[in-house]
């Protein structure tokens, strides 16, 4: 068996006599899509903070490729190919979407920002940005400042940026919030035909989306895991049902 991109072995965290991250066990698979659920106040932005490395565990283990990473900050997070995409959408709205996406590119090969506002200018940026564009169904959009994109555009155009990042494990936090019906749809069939091309880890509270997009789904509960398992095995659990999904369903 191939060893997990991300593994949590008895994850703690806690914020006075509030327990959030309760002793958390699990693991994503190389090209896995691993969603995270649970109600509000479950724990899944603490718990998400802590594998990227905004907030630090009070005990347990975090490995990302059989690394110990419990103690690394964000930037070496993302220099080992750990990347993110936040439930606010982190676009420099001034910047067009091509900037916007060559500006990740030019960050990723460590380069100062001396030439900041120029960087979609050049060719070596240029071309993998507009690639990643047209990935995420923005290559029509590369000259329109961030600013004036739809809210779905804004979370494709995050994820345009996290993919020239080239990373092994994509942190994403909630992108279907805030989106209506078509742009939810859309952003469906783009991280579709992401899958496998690495790992993703999913936070949503779009049922329609989890079950459309997850190879597994691990649901929180007060801090803690109460089932991993397939989309059939977490829909069909009783006690996640009468926890969690009885009105999510609905």
């Amino acid at each position: 068996m191939a060893e997990p991109v991300l593994a949590l072995r008895d994850v703690r965290k806690q914020f006075g006599g509030l327990v959030v991250s309760d002793n958390v066990t699990f693991s994503v698979a190389p090209g896995e899509l691993h969603a995270i659920i649970g109600p509000n106040g479950a724990g899944k932005t603490t718990l998400i903070n802590q594998i990227s490395g905004v907030l630090m565990p009070d005990s347990g283990t975090i490995l990302f490729g059989g690394r110990d990473i419990t103690r690394l900050g964000p930037p070496e997070r993302a220099r080992l190919g750990l990347a993110r995409s936040f439930q606010i959408t982190s676009v420099l709205p001034g910047f067009s979407a091509l900037e916007n996406v060559a500006l990740a590119v030019q960050a990723r090969s460590g380069s100062s920002f001396r030439f900041f506002g120029d960087a979609a200018g050049e060719t070596a940026l240029n071309e993998p940005a507009l690639a990643a564009l047209a990935e995420v169904g923005l290559a029509d959009r590369a000259e329109v400042p961030a600013g004036h994109l739809a809210h779905g555009e804004k979370r494709a155009l995050e994820l345009a940026m996290a993919l020239v990042t080239e990373p092994k494990l994509l942190l994403l936090d909630e992108p279907m919030a805030g989106t209506g019906r078509e742009e939810t749809a859309r952003l469906i069939g783009v991280l579709r035909r992401l899958k496998g091309r690495f790992a993703m880890m999913l936070v949503e509270h779009d049922m329609t989306a989890v079950f459309a997009l997850a190879d597994r789904i691990s649901v929180l509960i007060y801090g803690r895991i109460m089932i991993s398992g397939t989309p059939d095995e977490v829909r069909e659990d009783p006690q996640v049902v009468a926890a969690y999904l009885g009105d999510e369903l609905e």
